[in-house]
């Protein structure tokens, strides 16, 4: 292992002496509105992961795989730290379909990143991922009358509907960027 060189360990000072800094705003922002310390914790952790994958995003191979990961708990840890301030004041029992919804966000700069503009291959996931949590969080908040159960016995015809529009907007995708691939 090669010894630290006196700019990689100002770097990592620096680094440390930030994310210090953060996870003291983060404690004093959740001890001011009366949260726990440990749902503060676990939402600067998401945090951090973001911030590693972010950092393996610009100096590794699969940049764009990273960056998704990135981009994933950097939401996550953001929405559980704002849970903790109990700006959004939803148990994660009830709020679990934002997962879906964030994992179709970070599609979005993943597929920019690897193709340098939005692509179908990346973007017609993404808003199936974020109609899906959406439409989830719907029933889950209770937000409607009726139960997803009654939801899917009488619309099942428009989830196929959307699932054959998906593959549509898939294949035109594909067929478009191989025609590219070809000039």
């Amino acid at each position: 292992m090669a010894p630290l060189t006196r700019r990689s360990s100002a770097r990592l000072v620096f680094i440390i002496g930030l994310l210090l800094m953060f996870l003291g705003a983060a404690f004093l922002l959740g001890s001011i509105v009366g949260s726990s310390r440990l749902s503060v914790l676990i939402s600067f952790f998401f945090v951090i992961l973001g911030s590693l994958c972010a950092v393996f995003a610009i100096s590794l191979k699969k940049r764009s795989l990273y960056l998704f990961f990135a981009a994933f708990f950097f939401l996550v840890g953001f929405f559980l730290f704002l849970s903790a301030l109990k700006i959004f004041p939803v148990a994660f029992s009830r709020d679990w379909p934002l997962i879906s919804v964030f994992s179709g966000l970070a599609l979005i700069p993943a597929g920019w990143h690897r193709y340098g503009a939005l692509r179908s291959s990346y973007v017609v996931p993404a808003i199936a991922f974020v109609v899906l949590g959406s439409v989830l969080m719907v029933f889950s908040l209770d937000l409607v009358s009726f139960s997803f159960r009654q939801f899917i016995l009488n619309w099942w015809p428009l989830l196929v509907v959307l699932a054959g529009l998906i593959l549509v907007l898939v294949s035109l995708g594909t067929k478009y960027n191989a025609g590219e691939l070809r000039r």
